[in-house]
């Protein structure tokens, strides 16, 4: 239970709205709760919530239109939008908003926990899941997606995971112990291994982001 958290629920289907308040409950006190954007706004104004939870498809005034006003005076606020349509242009729009969470209707329990968790301590610690590299490309943690200039950069797996684990200690070199627990799991990692993935991701992102330490790791310069 988080009893300083502030959350707003807004969604238009009366049945889902209760569904995911009673879900909510679990983890917070303080939960608000519309049926449309237009009075959504006036709760937020009300209660200044950390959390906004949305649907895009409402009435009057959609999900996205919706955080793109609150995005205007609150830069902070976290929020986990639910389409039911995997749309390329909600997503693009969905990362332009920041601090979105993008998941596709039906929900998956374990996917709205993550998000939930990734909320609470993006919230606690004051951070942000998605991250600036530079003037051109950003990089979204939780939805795994690297953007260029409104284009997504398709990522293998093992790339996803170096990249997310360099960001997640930014301030520091990441050990070679701690890459291969992290994106070989329970297989060995080979030097030659490491340095191809490395190469790879250098064809992805600015090369010059990528600093070696010999005998210790990698780092992420931002």
């Amino acid at each position: 239970m988080n009893n300083k958290i502030k959350v707003l629920y807004v969604e238009d289907d009366d049945i889902a709205r209760e569904n995911g308040i009673e879900y909510l409950e679990n983890y917070f006190e303080y939960i608000y709760e519309s049926s449309d954007a237009l009075s959504a706004l006036k709760l937020y104004e009300k209660h200044q919530p950390h959390l906004i939870i949305t649907d895009i498809q409402m009435p009057k005034l959609n999900g996205l239109e919706f955080i793109q006003r609150i995005r205007e005076k609150d830069k902070k606020v976290q929020v986990i939008v639910i389409s039911a349509f995997s749309n390329k242009e909600y997503l693009f729009k969905a990362i332009e908003l920041q601090l979105v969470k993008y998941l596709i209707k039906p929900l998956k329990e374990q996917e709205f926990q993550e998000a939930l968790s990734l909320c609470i301590e993006s919230i606690n610690n004051d951070s942000s899941n998605i991250y600036k590299l530079n003037s051109d490309y950003t990089f979204d943690i939780f939805n795994s997606t690297l953007v260029c200039k409104d284009e997504i950069v398709k990522l293998r797996t093992k790339e996803i995971d170096f990249l997310t684990l360099l960001l997640k200690n930014k301030n520091r070199y990441v050990t070679y112990t701690e890459i291969e627990n992290y994106v070989w799991n329970e297989n060995a990692m080979s030097k030659d291994a490491l340095k191809t993935l490395v190469k790879n991701i250098k064809t992805k992102i600015p090369k010059e982001l990528i600093l070696n330490l010999s005998g210790t790791g990698y780092k992420i310069d931002l």
